[in-house]
Parts: C-alpha cells; structure tokens; sequence
C-alpha cells in the first residue's frame, strides 16, 4: 500500500507538461530555458526549420525487395502520401523532425481499422508522454490524452540520441542549456539596448544629502529626457554639482557581437549545421558551397532519414519500406548534370529516357535501350563487332587448310552443322566448250583443289 501511494504520489516532467506547467532547465546565465522558449533564439529556429523543412519536403515512395531487386511498392499505401488526413505530409514529417531536434524524441500514434491496416498517423505531443517497460521488458507509452498505455505496435517512437539503458533520447534543449541561455541573455540585452537608449548605463554622482523623494526625481527626470534609442544623443544637463559616473562596460570593449556570434556557432555545432546555412559572415566561398552542402546531407540528414525509413518502414510489410529520395539536392548546375548523365550513358547503366525523366522532359521513341561506349550502339548488338573481326579470321584459317570444328572451338564461335552436299557445276557440253584443252584442265584442276 505504501509503495502504491508512493507512486500514486510521484511527478514526472511529463505530468507537469500534461497539467499545463512549464518544466525547463535553469542556465547559467540565468534563464530558464524550455523546449518553447528556445525558439525565441533565432539560430535556434532557424537550425530546426532548415533541417525539418528540408527533409519534410523530400520525395518519399515506398518500395519492396524481391530476389534482391528493389521494386516499387503497389498499390502504395495511402499514408505514404498522407500520413495525418487532417494535415499534409510536409506538416507530419516537419512535427516529427522538430519534436525529434528539440526534445530528443518523436511519438506517432497509429490508428488501424478492423482489418489492421493504418489509415491515420498523429505525431504526439513529446511534453505529454512518458514511457516505460513492462513485465516482459516491452515498451509502454503511457500518454496523457490516453486513457491506457499504448504498446509498441501503436505508437512510433524515434530516438535522436540514446544513452545505454535509456528508454528516452537525450534532448539538445537540455545539454545547450547554457548556449541557449547565454543566446537569450544577449538577444534580450541588445533589446533593452536599444529600448533603453544607446548609451552605457551609469550612476549620477550629488554632492549633497539627498532625500529619496529627490533622488527619485532627478533620475526619473534624466531618464524621460534620455532613455529610449530616439533621445539617445540629446545634451543632459546636470546642475547642483551631480555628475554622471558611467559603470558599465562599453558594448566594443565587451565583445558583444562576437559573443553573439559565438553562440549562433554553438548552436550550429549542435545540429551538426554548416555555419555559413545560419547566415554567419565569412564563413562561405564559392569552392567550399559545394562541399558543405555534401556535408550538411551526409553528417546532418542522412543520420535522420535513416531512422525516419527504419522506423516508419515498421508498419509495412515484412520486405517493404520506404525511402526518402534527397537526388534532387545533390543536383548540380547543367554543365554538371550534363556531364553526368554523357557518363551514365556511355557506361551503359542509365538509358536517354531515364536522364529525360530526372529532367522532367516528355520520352522519346527507342529511349529505353541502354548504349555501350563501343561507337555508342545499342547494348544488345555490342558485340557485332567482334563476331564479325572473328567470322573473318575462321574463313582465314580454314581456306588456309586448319580443320574447321577446331578453329571454330578457339575463336570461340558455334559449330553450324553441315546438313548437305556442294551441288558440282554443271558441266556445259562438248559444243559449248570454246577454251583450249589447255585452259579447261587448268580450270578443272583449281575447281578439285578448291572442293577438295
């Protein structure tokens, strides 16, 4: 009974997200930094919307493995292109990467109908969910808007990054913590700035005893002539021997854009983000572009895609998946793909018709036939060529006298059976015959040597 009212008694950061509480990690600077406010930093946002739109925009299609060959799944399944039928796909995939980004963990429910099949996926609030192991070492969800726990086969769960024994991923709010902080620190300095007035805070120094009614005018007097960016360069004037002390640190001698700086690389760091894709100054040239952008694909969401496929390729299928197609962002200028596609030609592994679809242009008749480099033929007739050069060298060696069934086995070529008798010439009669006895056993001699 204790241990029931112990537990009964217990709060999770899920249930204070589920009463509507805000649950998040103090920074050192002295912020309170949640999976909400977080993206009140600008690199944040930018960071987590680059990365979701990107990989929500992608082509995805699903696709089976038979023997090996991979073949197009169909009929496809309607949620491959709608996952939610209440929002668009670039919408459930965009929620699923951004919950994964902020909180370390995505959730999708998945609803089936009597026939088991899945006709609706909603990505869950990651705030509201808490999970467990049951008695036999399965997942369990336990959701607030649910009334049981979920099982495995009805929610998808994908895990950023996992530490061993973990049941959860690692949440990037909470190990920036301190970045995010002192990101927000500095952004809501440079506002009050600017709000304030562009001048260095300071005190006013009175020679005289001032009473606190006094001291309350005067420096509510000199803040209504001076605070605020429209008064910042107006002359004060001070009488009675006050003087203005200035006390803060100018923001040059503070390095406060390289601070701000700093913490746009933080952050890019973080999500394994190219720095120059966060707008950050001098960090781009013409021929580094192009290797970042491989960068950003390989290191920062091919990790993603990759569990993306693996755990929504669950509810297909044993042999069946699906698969983001991200080509087009490896698609180069047109000199580039143009190069590209005369070398997929010549090698004989990309027909005319396949290069005309990946440029979205209309087929063209006998496009499908794939070509081999030798004078760009037809592949099925590649070695025409070399039979013929081999035809020829037989008919050499066996009018040179070689027997013929052991030159055909050594070039190579099929032994053709002989199915009849060379018909002799008819021999044209004793009145026809105009050449000399001479001539005519000449050419009778060369017919035997020829037959035989």
């Amino acid at each position: 009974m204790l241990n029931r009212l112990i537990n009964t008694r217990s709060v999770s950061y899920q249930s204070i997200f589920s009463m509507g509480g805000d649950f998040g990690t103090e920074s050192q600077a002295g912020i309170n930094i949640t999976g909400k406010n977080a993206y009140e930093v600008v690199a944040f946002f930018s960071a987590v919307s680059l990365i979701s739109d990107t990989i929500s925009t992608l082509p995805l299609d699903a696709f089976i493995r038979v023997d090996g060959e991979r073949k197009p799944y169909r009929p496809r399944p309607a949620w491959v292109d709608q996952p939610d039928v209440d929002t668009t796909r670039q919408a459930h995939y965009g929620a699923v990467v951004s919950s994964l980004l902020v909180f370390g963990n995505s959730y999708t429910r998945v609803f089936r109908d009597n026939k088991g099949d899945v006709v609706n996926l909603v990505v869950l609030d990651p705030t509201k969910m808490e999970v467990k192991r049951s008695a036999i070492g399965r997942k369990m969800f336990v959701y607030a808007d649910e009334p049981k726990p979920l099982n495995s086969d009805e929610v998808i769960h994908i895990i950023d990054l996992a530490t061993p024994g973990s049941l959860t991923g690692l949440s990037r709010v909470d190990k920036l913590k301190d970045a995010l902080g002192v990101a927000t620190a500095l952004q809501a300095y440079a506002a009050r700035f600017f709000a304030q007035g562009s001048t260095t805070n300071g005190i006013i120094e009175y020679p005289g005893e001032l009473t606190a009614e006094e001291a309350k005018d005067l420096r509510e007097g000199f803040d209504s002539r001076h605070r605020g960016y429209k008064k910042a360069h107006k002359t004060g004037v001070l009488s009675g021997g006050a003087k203005y002390v200035t006390t803060t640190v100018p923001n040059d001698q503070a390095q406060f854009l390289d601070s701000r700086r700093f913490a746009v690389e933080e952050i890019a760091r973080a999500f394994n983000i190219p720095l120059h894709m966060l707008g950050i100054p001098g960090t781009a040239s013409y021929a580094s572009v192009e290797q970042n952008n491989l960068q950003f694909i390989s290191h920062t969401l091919r990790p993603i895609l990759e569990k993306l496929e693996w755990a929504y390729s669950r509810i297909l299928p044993t042999t069946a998946f699906i698969k983001f197609n991200f080509s087009a962002l490896l698609r180069g200028d047109l000199q580039s793909r143009y190069q590209a596609y005369s070398i997929a030609t010549q090698a004989g592994f990309k027909s005319i018709n396949e290069i005309k679809k990946l440029e979205d242009e209309p087929a063209v008749e006998g496009g499908d036939a794939f070509r081999v480099p030798l004078a760009n033929v037809n592949i099925n007739a590649a070695d025409l060529s070399e039979t013929e050069a081999k035809v020829k060298m037989a008919d050499t060696l066996i009018a040179a006298g070689f027997d013929p069934e052991a030159v055909l086995m050594e070039l190579g070529l099929p032994n053709i059976p002989y199915i009849g008798t060379i018909s002799a010439p008819e021999m044209p009669s004793p009145g026809e015959v105009e050449d000399s006895p001479e001539d005519t056993t000449e050419d009778m001699t060369e017919s035997v040597g020829t037959t035989s």
